[in-house]
């Protein structure tokens, strides 16, 4: 099985949304993050906000935030509301299958099964999960400075 790059955009879009769960975020501050297109990234944002994983909000002072908590997004709800279209095999695709074998394989109920467990699991891995003590991605995705006080470096007006 290989998960598809949107779906791997879209973790990634809400592990930064996660991170920087104090502020609105925009899609230019993800797509650098990210290292995404813009473009590529606003349909996914859409469609996550559309599935209610993400809120928008447009205009000035605009952005995006999690929908729901951290600990209340699947990581297993979101890849199969992604993949949901994604045939795993030529003999899963409705139109596209030309597999003479399709009415006698079993190998299709196989990989139905494996695909069943690995989805069940992800469904025990939520948001904080990824990111809950994980100081390596937030030191990579937090927008605010990490340290504070004498340590941090500080600019001087010009």
């Amino acid at each position: 099985m290989r998960i598809t790059k949107r779906t791997n955009i879209a973790i990634r879009a809400l592990m930064f949304c996660a991170v920087n769960m104090d502020r609105r975020v925009t899609k230019h501050d993800i797509a650098e993050a990210c290292n995404s297109s813009e473009n590529h990234l606003g349909q996914i944002v859409n469609q996550l906000a559309q599935l209610g994983f993400l809120e928008t909000t447009r205009g000035r002072g605009g952005g995006l935030t999690l929908a729901r908590a951290p600990g209340q997004i699947s990581i297993g709800e979101v890849f199969r509301l992604l993949e949901a279209d994604v045939p795993v095999a030529e003999c899963f695709a409705d139109v596209d299958n030309t597999c003479p074998l399709t009415d006698a394989c079993r190998l299709k109920e196989a990989i139905a099964a494996a695909l069943d467990a690995f989805y069940s699991h992800m469904e025990t891995i939520t948001l904080d999960t990824l990111i809950c003590d994980n100081h390596a991605l937030e030191t990579m995705l937090a927008m605010t400075p990490l340290c504070s006080g004498d340590s941090a470096k500080k600019v001087q007006p010009a």
